[in-house]
């Protein structure tokens, strides 16, 4: 921002330079000039996420705000659609990308990403790493993301118009082709790309005909979770993919219980979303003191009623009571992300095929 542009945005003046006299502008100057400084001084930090984390209710708000009280700097975030998205950016941009931090990927494509050799070790202790480790329901030992939430996919009904939901996944896939649903691509959408895994961990070789099935059921695909998620609450289908935690948003924030998650036997697939610092970072102490900051409540608290996910520190004291009633994956289903990195092409293509018939 040129310093002219920084004083009509402190002054309001809106002026042609050259028609204001010496000491009109000495003037304007000497009124803005502490607070020029101090905004020309402040350190920027550039981070790359999704689009509702921003959003007035996701979130980012209140963590931007956090964060900046902290670090005196200003927070910069980038909407991306969905953490597919985030990676194809880095992916695209290469060594001249903008982002200090990426936030938003899951474990899905953190192989993938590190692979690009454009992302740096996070440098976190054990002992920093302690509250995850106590938290989260895996073991995290990876060096370059850190988590900063996780959840189950799940298929949310509304009971007025379901009255008896399906129980297992197989029970979905075999069950009547009028049983309409709504899912997510999972070239474009993380939690699309979380359904065919969860697909691939439960049917194995016989995923495809499993995906046959379900496709006849599909309203449609689109390209991320929002799109499904609204098609659903106005009426387009009974279920949609989402998560075990959605329903609490709408008992908080909506003060209604009709929204449920099916309870699957064979268990749910489990997202852990994460973040990493950019090894070109323009301000790279600073990432690096965010993502320390990540793991801290001023972060945390802003998880379960902002992205509507469990947080990755222990929080449970201060959990909304609708989170005690949400469907507990007894089985949390996973592979690795080398797994996924290694087989995520020809698992898309298999998925592609089965669905175009």
């Amino acid at each position: 921002m040129t310093l002219y542009s920084i004083l009509y945005k402190r002054t309001g003046v809106k002026c042609i330079l050259s028609g204001l006299s010496a000491l009109s502008v000495a003037t304007l100057l000497s009124l803005s000039g502490p607070v020029l400084a101090s905004e020309a001084d402040k350190k920027e930090l550039t981070i790359y996420t999704y689009d509702s984390f921003v959003a007035d209710w996701g979130p980012g708000p209140a963590i931007k705000e956090n964060f900046e009280a902290q670090c005196d700097c200003t927070v910069n975030f980038v909407a991306i659609d969905d953490g597919v998205g985030i990676l194809s950016r880095i992916q695209l941009e290469g060594e001249n990308g903008q982002a200090d931090l990426i936030l938003g990927l899951d474990t899905n494509l953190t192989q993938e990403a590190k692979e690009t050799g454009l992302l740096a070790p996070h440098g976190l202790t054990v002992e920093q790493l302690a509250p995850v480790a106590a938290a989260l329901p895996v073991a995290w030992e990876d060096e370059v993301f850190l988590p900063f939430d996780y959840g189950f996919f799940a298929f949310v009904y509304d009971k007025d118009s379901l009255t008896e939901p399906p129980t297992s996944l197989k029970e979905l896939v075999d069950g009547p082709a009028d049983q309409k649903i709504l899912i997510q691509d999972p070239r474009t959408s993380t939690p699309g790309l979380g359904l065919m895994l969860w697909v691939k961990a439960v049917y194995g070789d016989e995923a495809p005909a499993a995906w046959e099935k379900l496709a006849e059921k599909a309203v449609t695909i689109t390209k991320g979770w929002s799109e499904a998620y609204g098609l659903f609450l106005e009426g387009e289908a009974p279920m949609v993919l989402s998560y075990t935690t959605s329903p609490a948003y709408h008992m908080v924030v909506d003060n209604d219980e009709r929204y449920k998650a099916a309870a699957f036997s064979e268990g749910h697939y489990m997202q852990v979303e994460v973040a990493a610092r950019l090894k070109n970072a323009s301000e790279p102490e600073l990432a690096q003191e965010f993502l320390t900051f990540m793991l801290s409540p001023g972060f945390q608290e802003a998880i379960p009623t902002g992205n509507w996910m469990y947080p990755v520190i222990d929080l449970k004291d201060s959990l909304p009571a609708a989170f005690e009633t949400l469907v507990d994956p007894a089985v949390p289903l996973q592979f690795s992300p080398e797994e996924v990195k290694e087989s995520r092409k020809d698992w898309v293509a298999e998925w592609l095929q089965a669905v175009a018939k």
